[in-house]
């Protein structure tokens, strides 16, 4: 009879099976499609658009699992059954995660159930049902793993290690698989390249692995906190049912069926204790949604605010470049430089003690904004210049107060909203063809967005001003007036000199994405990485950095490993490969330096505050020191290039290695030394623990913007001829004076119009290398590559002390002798018109100062020139020589020792731009004056190429000279210049 009165007991689901359950039935599903595709219908499913089997020959993801029966129909019916695995891995993570205090687990539950529906779109509704709406819910589904990869692993407590571990590092794999996948399928859609299609496969298959393998984490986490489900007797019983509610919750269920997850309140205490929390009472009253929303808008507005200050601090070298570009020297406009040692005005009482509140942080913020931004509606470059040096005097002050002068749990606060303003002005570039948006030497002519960041800036300068001062900034100590000398660790010196290193380290590498692109740059045919393709790699590099500094940065026992010496040592050796190799390796080695200099920001930066507090009110010496060295830097970069117009610069001339070491050198004072800061302590850990989700979800956001950048920007057409079927080739050559107008104004627009309108074919544009601090960090080679379609060849990079030539295809790249003034680049490239190998050169020779190296570079050329004779050859280039000149004046050297053709002789009215070429028909030869882009012309010569096999007939004078009126001429013949005759 008692077995007959016996309830049954309740049944028991540990948590750590519902997620084996999801992990497995997801291998099942896509496996067994991959298999029975592969047995059934292999060639039906590795054919695409572009070729099939055998350049194909692995299957996409999309063509395994939904073209064919019956491999469709059992993936749909797996991943249908593990659809309720799923949603309970979701909901129970909710369930783990969860506290009182912070809405963040929720949010990731919600994006959980967004995610798991976009999945089920993309796999129910396959690219051969709906391409565009798969192809959306795709992207939506790898969107949403942002926040749900990085979110999870911020949550998971730091005792999970082996969950923690194996998220770190497939959600880092995911991320990073992106971008040869994207990058394969740029060579499928847009070049129809026949095999990369495969490649892409095999890459989009290894995100779903990795997505899965992710997902099975959550298996390891349920095992530790001992999650089970139970569910109570299926037919009822109040006895039982009151037995379990004395120490569980009862969750009714529909019908009869209850749901029982026994010791809820242990298990949220136990998940609390893991993730690091106190016990919270049982009761606590939520934090009103205000509250929250306010300072995520505070948030953002800080970090638009660091946006802006980058912006109107890397605008200062460009804008003041203008004057030194026509005196062709040093013009006294460089003195501008110092404005930004004004923080030495913070040692004055009156004028420190007003800086530090809230009424003179916002009057100060709004001094280098609104001025910064402001400049940009001035016509006169002087007026720029003098409003954009305002801007930077006070920004510099700003900065000093908002870094130095904070309550100490908001030092790490301050250091990463610093670094996401930083990534932030660099992607707005990337964004932008290569210009910040908000520079005032851009306006809505130029690719300017100037009215937009002003209201922007506004808007934030409001929320600046209105925001809750929860914590002010303390005034410095009074310096001590007793002998006692201040211990090495606090020092202020190392740490402004460490200061000042990294913030031009930041500016000279990676203020643009596409600089480190340019040190690794060999030209064609391509082994290494494009500017416009891979520089949103940099991005991820840079992000990266930040979030190693956020992660290591949740714990104690690893928050100083970014200071240890042997950290420095792989940042150092990231440098020397980078300065050392060139393609993918010296890239790589680029990559690296990004991330240790992304990584270090908060450690330099928490090191220059202690050091500038514990100096008794040295806030101002530590800043404008820190400034002095960055300018410093300014100065001996630019000397690299040794260009003649500058005294002193022989002394730094192709010494960019020297001045590499010496920003590692000052870098390395705020490391942890034995005999000089041994002390301290690890600063990083400053970081409030509340801001590590949102700036993990920031730097993903970022990341994915620059890559749905790098797609939107990418050519979609490739490069063709203006008139392939006449064989006709209009090359033009013009000295560009670094990509600033008359008015001193970015002039990518006007250089694509005028090259537009003349339809040229091959154009060479010097004097274009502006890969440095005091050009902006600029490729002027980004508008006309997307809009014009060219292949581009940027030239020498900037490790190679030259300031570089501009575009072509199959190059080879030259550093022309030059012993004594300024460094004269080449490049050699061989190109495929209608069939036949031409050569094309573009150089730029010294200046008129330093004969010996116009001598040396001329026989350089020539020999160069000749060594292909008597094959078709175009030269066009920057020859500081008249016409007609003997040796050694460079004319005579270059057409006799080289074997060339001037494109007229006739023409004495010339200087520097020269056009020669052999084996081609010369048709046409015009110059062209632009003055509003600059005060040089372009020059443009039009040849015929002869066919495949055959050469020039008839080469001498009389018949290069012979002329014919253009309505004689074919119609293609005919241009915005009359044609010589077409010999027959």
């Amino acid at each position: 009879m008692a077995s007959a009165t016996a309830k049954p007991k309740p049944f028991v689901l540990h948590a750590s099976t519902l997620a084996r359950a999801h992990t497995y039935l997801a291998f099942a599903a896509f496996l067994s499609a991959l298999v029975v595709g592969c047995a059934l219908h292999y060639k039906k499913i590795v054919k695409n658009g572009v070729a099939g089997y055998p350049q194909e020959w692995f299957p996409s993801v999309s063509a395994t699992i939904g073209d064919w029966y019956p491999e469709r129909n059992i993936f749909q019916i797996l991943i249908a059954i593990n659809a309720g695995p799923r949603f309970a891995l979701v909901a129970l993570q909710y369930y783990l995660h969860r506290t009182p205090t912070s809405s963040i687990p929720g949010f990731l539950f919600l994006v959980g159930i967004l995610r798991t529906l976009s999945c089920g779109g993309w796999v129910f509704i396959t690219s051969s049902d709906d391409h565009d709406v798969h192809d959306v819910l795709m992207i939506s589904y790898i969107v949403l793993n942002l926040p749900w990869m990085f979110g999870s692993l911020a949550l998971t407590p730091v005792q999970h290690a082996a969950s923690r571990r194996r998220r770190l590092w497939t959600s880092v794999s995911f991320f990073l698989s992106l971008l040869p996948m994207v990058y394969f399928f740029v060579q499928h859609k847009v070049h129809r390249i026949p095999g990369a299609y495969t490649r892409y496969s095999f890459f989009e298959w290894g995100l779903i692995f990795l997505d899965i393998v992710y997902d099975s984490s959550a298996e390891l986490d349920f095992e530790a906190a001992d999650l089970k489900i139970t569910v109570g007797n299926l037919v009822g019983g109040s006895a039982d049912t009151d037995k379990i509610a004395d120490r569980s919750l009862i969750q009714e269920a529909p019908s009869t069926t209850e749901t029982v997850i026994p010791s809820l309140d242990a298990t949220v205490e136990k998940a609390q204790q893991t993730n690091g929390a106190e016990h919270l009472p049982a009761k606590v009253t939520p934090r009103p949604l205000y509250t929250r929303v306010r300072r995520t808008v505070s948030f953002l507005s800080d970090i638009y605010l660091s946006y802006i200050y980058w912006s109107v601090y890397t605008s200062l070298a460009p804008t003041l470049f203008y004057f030194s570009v026509w005196e062709l020297g040093i013009a006294g406009h460089e003195l501008a430089l110092l404005s930004t040692l004004s923080p030495v005005l913070l040692g004055i009482p009156p004028f420190a003690s007003w800086a530090y509140t809230r009424e003179g942080r916002t009057i100060l913020h709004g001094l280098w904004a609104l001025i910064g931004l402001g400049a940009y509606a001035s016509r006169s470059p002087l007026v720029r210049l003098v409003l954009v040096a305002f801007a930077n005097a006070a920004a510099a002050v700003g900065s000093a107060v908002e870094w130095f002068v904070v309550a100490d749990g908001e030092v790490g606060y301050r250091a990463f909203v610093t670094g996401l303003g930083f990534l932030v002005s660099s992607l707005s570039k990337h964004a932008n063809h290569s210009n910040n948006p908000v520079w005032p030497i851009v306006n809505e002519r130029s690719g300017g967005w100037n009215k937009t960041g002003i209201v922007l800036a506004i808007l934030a300068l409001l929320e600046f001003a209105s925001r809750p001062d929860t914590t002010p900034p303390r005034s410095p100590p009074a310096p001590q007036k007793t002998a006692q000398i201040s211990p090495p660790s606090t020092h202020w010196l190392p740490a402004s000199l460490a200061l000042g290193g990294l913030i031009f380290s930041l500016h000279s590498l990676l203020s643009d994405p596409t600089t480190l692109i340019a040190w690794a740059w060999t030209g064609y045919p391509l082994s290494g990485p494009v500017p416009a393709l891979h520089g949103s790699l940099t991005h991820v590099a840079q992000a990266f950095g930040l979030a190693l500094a956020a992660f290591l940065a949740s714990s104690p026992h690893t928050s100083g490993a970014l200071t240890h010496p042997l950290y420095l040592a792989l940042g150092a050796a990231s440098g020397y490969v980078m300065y050392a190799y060139k393609d993918w390796v010296g890239y790589a080695g680029g990559l690296g330096v990004a991330v240790f200099l992304m990584s270090i920001i908060p450690a330099v930066w928490a090191r220059a505050r202690e050091a500038a507090m514990a100096a008794g009110g040295g806030v101002g010496r530590t800043a404008a020191m820190a400034w002095l060295v960055a300018c410093l830097f300014d100065v001996a970069s630019t000397f690299t290039v040794a260009y003649a117009f500058v005294p002193g610069g022989e002394y730094f001339r192709e010494r960019t290695d020297l001045v590499l070491l010496a920003q590692f050198a000052c870098i390395a004072l705020a490391f942890r030394w034995p005999r000089l800061n041994a002390s301290v302590h690890p600063l990083m850990s400053t970081l409030p623990r509340r801001m590590h989700v949102p700036i993990q979800y920031t730097l993903a956001l970022l990341t994915t913007i620059s890559l749905l950048v790098t797609l939107y920007r990418v050519p979609k057409t490739t490069p063709q001829p203006h008139r392939s079927g006449s064989r006709i080739v209009r090359a033009g050559i013009w000295t560009v004076h670094f990509g600033i107008d008359n008015e001193g104004r970015d002039s990518q627009r006007l250089m694509r119009d005028l090259i537009r309108d003349m339809e040229l074919d091959v154009v060479g544009l010097l004097e274009t290398d502006l890969h440095r601090v005091v050009f902006g960090n600029r490729d002027l080679s980004r508008v006309m590559a997307e809009e014009l379609g060219f292949y581009v060849d940027i030239g020498p990079g900037p490790n190679q002390h030259t300031w570089g030539a501009f575009p072509i295809i199959n190059s080879t790249h030259h550093l022309l002798p030059s012993p004594d003034g300024e460094l004269a680049p080449a490049i050699e490239a061989y190109l495929d018109m209608f069939g036949t190998a031409v050569k094309v050169i573009v150089a730029h020779n010294g200046q008129e100062e330093t004969p010996l190296d116009r001598e040396l570079q001329s026989t350089e050329l020539a020999r160069i020139m000749s060594s292909s004779y008597p094959d078709p050859l175009i030269f066009l280039g920057y020859v500081v020589t008249k016409p007609h000149a003997r040796r050694p004046a460079p004319y005579e050297i270059m057409v006799t020792d080289g074997k060339v053709h001037d494109i007229d002789e006739e023409d004495i009215d010339r200087w520097c731009e020269y056009i020669f070429y052999r084996g081609l028909y010369r048709t046409s030869y015009a110059r062209v004056s632009r003055g509003i882009v600059t005060d040089t012309e372009l020059q443009i010569g039009q040849f015929v190429v002869p066919k495949p096999g055959t050469s020039v007939a008839g080469d001498s004078r009389d018949a290069r000279y012979m002329r014919s009126w253009k309505e004689e001429m074919p119609e293609d013949h005919v241009g915005i210049f009359s044609p010589n005759v077409i010999p027959t």
